[in-house]
């Protein structure tokens, strides 16, 4: 079966550490509500490595069970430390392996991203303001 690739079928899956202290998931939320209120907003979901649900394998099957058939994982990280070096690649092929055909995908951390970069040196840079 060919992969399908239009906006309709397309989601991003931002993809977090978790922690026990639901607040701490403010920040991804903000950011899927950012990208969600865009006009031609893509399907935008939350997954958690640990302590938090739902995990990246329930995530990826909610999508796919909704029609996606490309996902782009987002890992919403500073760097690419031994979780994303690590455990994300065996969470991926498993993923993979249970949706053979879906395009699932991972970029870059978000913190080693250019323009993520630039934007926490401009904002530290107003911090003497």
């Amino acid at each position: 079966m060919s992969k399908v690739s239009s906006p309709e079928s397309a989601a991003v899956v931002l993809f977090g550490h978790g922690a026990r202290d639901p607040e701490w998931a403010g920040p991804m939320r903000r950011i899927r509500e950012r990208m969600l209120a865009q006009s031609d907003a893509p399907r935008v979901e939350l997954a958690f490595l640990e302590f938090m649900q739902p995990t990246l394998s329930e995530t990826i099957a909610a999508c796919v069970a909704s029609g996606a058939r490309r996902i782009v994982v987002v890992p919403i990280f500073l760097a690419q430390g031994g979780h994303l070096k690590r455990d994300l690649p065996v969470m991926l092929d498993e993923v993979r392996a249970a949706h053979p055909d879906c395009d699932i995908s991972l970029v870059i951390a978000a913190g080693e991203a250019d323009p993520v970069v630039a934007a926490m040196a401009q904002y530290a840079r107003s911090c003497l303001n």
